[in-house]
């Protein structure tokens, strides 16, 4: 099958979050499977650097504001996967993906409203041929359903591919004056409210829910959560409408990258057979990070982007009581500094106890991941999450809270003796975490051997995307056949 993903991100190229790094891994899995698989990027600098010298160029374009702007398709290889750069030096040619400094640019609706009409275009004319069905990753990606559909002639090259419209996080839906859809000439028939349009305005992701032939979650959990008004960010009717179609696949893991007995980041690798390198790598960040180096101190790590939504306030809440405790906490992580000052403070007044550092780091991350003994993601709310699977490969089992993806990977302890993976609570409150990791503290001070256990049913989890990637091949297959009968009436 000839499969096109069209995202904003790809790890490590040009990556916010966890849809940089499925970006990533999916489509390298579905091309080891036999697939012939393209993935369309916008020209950010680090993607346009990676198909130099380009196989092969095209011009792409795409109608805005009553012109044609043009740009440029470069297209290259990169992890065996055809890669195609959109290059728009107006729109990509800058230092964010979404923004700077946690502030959005204001010409967001126009960058990746070009970027679908672009993508279209292009796929329209890969070497080889047309996708026979299309990948669309988050907001950025979602009007490219409905630019397929909008003409319906069925002589377009992209008439019967079938499409798949993906939620990383439904709270982020690409929201604009109604006004760009104009401006992107996007007929008035798809633009009420049965179409793409949400309280008078356009809403990228409503297109794309009501446009694919499937719309696909990171979770079976989300998928069931987000059909409620508590969990469907004011798209919950929309998705409930979708029934059947809407599919919830458990992301997968880059076990390559995340492998903690070839993991160049370590001071020292291990595996499930053998776990005196974990001790190592916990000694080592202990000196890194400037906490007292005591192997008796438990450690908690988290490694976060700093946001409500991940219960940044309940960790500020529970950290100093895992201090008194005489536990210790790393935190790595940036984003809201108004969540990260209580936690900073906490550090300069027990610096052995608490370290924070607000930045990204990559090798750091892996390090806390490794040299911790518990990982903690309390989030509100988690479409999929990749941390705690992280953990788990990493014999660091993870505290979570019971929602969306977590619930799906993390098995609890208490719950399940014979198959927990980790600790898991219901309340989003300081309460229900501080009970969480009050759990982990008896097992870490009463039974070695239960915990060295629990380590080794995490690391011994299949979290690859051998399963996931064959789910996604079979519901590409079933999106193909849907838009071919529909061409053909």
């Amino acid at each position: 099958m000839r499969i096109a993903h069209v995202t904003p991100e790809i790890a490590p190229l040009a990556k916010a979050g966890g849809l940089g790094d499925v970006a990533a891994a999916l489509p390298v899995a579905q091309a080891r499977a036999g697939h012939d698989v393209t993935v369309v990027v916008p020209g950010h600098p680090a993607v346009v650097a990676a198909v130099e010298p380009a196989d092969a160029r095209l011009p792409v374009a795409c109608r805005l504001g009553g012109e044609t702007l043009w740009g440029e398709a470069r297209i290259g290889r990169h992890r065996g996967v055809r890669l195609v750069a959109l290059v728009h030096d107006r729109f990509f040619a800058r230092p964010g993906i979404y923004g700077e400094n946690h502030v959005s640019y204001p010409d967001n609706g126009e960058r990746f409203g070009w970027f679908c009409g672009a993508a279209r275009d292009a796929l329209r004319r890969l070497p080889g041929g047309p996708p026979d069905a299309v990948v669309c990753h988050d907001w950025p990606a979602a009007l490219l359903p409905l630019l397929i559909r909008v003409h319906g002639d069925p002589l377009d090259p992209l008439a019967d591919a079938g499409t798949l419209q993906v939620i990383h996080n439904l709270a982020h839906q690409g929201v604009f004056p109604l006004e760009l859809a104009h401006r992107l000439e996007i007929p008035a028939l798809w633009l009420d409210e049965q179409g793409a349009e949400a309280l008078g305005r356009l809403n990228m992701l409503k297109a794309g829910i009501r446009f694919a032939s499937y719309v696909v979650t990171v979770s079976p959990t989300y998928a069931r959560e987000i059909v409620w008004p508590y969990r469907g960010e004011g798209l919950h009717r929309e998705l409930h409408a979708r029934g059947d179609d809407l599919v919830g696949i458990l992301n997968g893991l880059d076990t390559e990258t995340w492998d903690p007995a070839r993991d160049p980041h370590l001071a020292a690798r291990y595996d499930a057979g053998d776990l005196r390198g974990k001790h190592e790598c916990k000694r080592a960040l202990q000196r890194e990070l400037g906490l007292g180096e005591d192997p008796r101190a438990p450690l908690f790590g988290m490694v976060s982007r700093i946001d409500r939504q991940k219960g940044i306030p309940l960790v500020a809440a529970v950290a100093p009581w895992l201090a008194d405790e005489g536990a210790q906490f790393a935190l790595l992580g940036s984003g809201d500094r108004d969540l990260l000052a209580p936690l900073e403070a906490l550090a300069r007044d027990r610096p052995r106890s608490v370290a924070v550092v607000s930045a990204f780091d990559e090798g750091l991350a892996h390090r806390i991941y490794a040299g911790a003994d518990f990982f903690v993601m309390p989030s509100l709310f988690e479409p999929c999450g990749l941390g705690q699977m992280v953990a788990m490969r990493y014999g660091t089992p993870p505290v979570v809270r019971r929602t969306g993806g977590l619930a799906d990977t993390v098995v609890d302890v208490d719950e399940s003796p014979e198959h927990g993976t980790g600790f898991v609570f219901d309340h989003p409150d300081p309460g229900g975490l501080r009970w969480a990791c009050g759990r982990a503290l008896a097992v870490y001070r009463r039974d070695v051997a239960a915990l060295d256990a629990l380590r080794r049913r995490g690391m011994q989890c299949d979290f690859s995307w051998t399963v996931p990637a064959a789910r996604y091949e079979a519901l590409l297959a079933r999106a193909r056949r849907r838009e071919s009968a529909r061409v053909l009436r």
